[in-house]
């Protein structure tokens, strides 16, 4: 799998910024992807040492569509927690959440 098709985008939330204070980082994923995978593609794009990945299949979510009595399905996800080396930092989650303060 290419690099490119393994991880899609960073999940910045305030509970993925409590994750950061541990060394972890949360990333959205192709559901394909394995955890080796994950790992890999992380110590190549951000050039970081990957300890952990665990990751977890988030099921889509029931919505209604607007003022008709029908409902439709959001598409599931795959959630990769991503543990790194401690010291070491992904410089895109720091720029993201406002830098270093």
């Amino acid at each position: 799998m290419r690099l490119t098709n393994v991880i899609y985008n960073p999940i910045i939330t305030e509970k993925g910024a409590m994750h950061m204070l541990k060394d972890t980082y949360l990333f959205k994923v192709n559901r394909k992807a394995t955890k080796g995978a994950v790992a890999k593609a992380i110590e190549d794009f951000f050039k970081v040492n990957v300890i952990d990945v665990r990751t977890s299949v988030v099921p889509g979510k029931k919505v209604r569509i607007k003022k008709t009595a029908r409902f439709t399905k959001t598409e599931s996800w795959k959630k990769a927690m991503v543990t790194i080396k401690t010291g070491q930092k992904i410089e895109m989650f720091t720029h993201l959440m406002g830098g270093e303060k």
